[in-house]
């Protein structure tokens, strides 16, 4: 994570884990305010995705919400992905995020 929207939930210390099997998207992810959180979508023609992340923050929480994100590929190979979120249920707040791969 290199950038949130302050209503976010995930910070620098959140690590995802990303893959692929052709056009479907799955992942996990967890750390900072995250005990365990989980994500599944689709991969469009362009790179970009769309996806719906559920998780249980440390404080036992549980959140969901949608995610349209756009790739970046950086001069050293490594992907930026930005992303425009938005939470379900009653908060129904959006942000932004810049995840990068390590």
């Amino acid at each position: 994570m290199v950038e949130n929207s302050g209503n976010g939930e995930v910070s620098e210390k959140t690590i995802f884990h990303y893959f692929q099997d052709g056009d479907v998207i799955s992942g996990t992810y967890e750390g900072g305010e995250i005990e365990r959180g989980t994500l599944i979508g689709v991969v469009h023609k362009d790179g970009s995705l769309d996806f719906r992340y559920n998780h249980v923050s440390v404080n036992k929480r549980i959140r969901s919400g949608t995610c349209h994100s756009t790739p970046e590929f950086l001069p050293d190979g490594k992907l930026r992905m930005h992303e425009k979120w938005q939470w379900n249920g009653l908060e129904r707040d959006s942000g932004t995020s810049i995840v990068e791969e390590i």
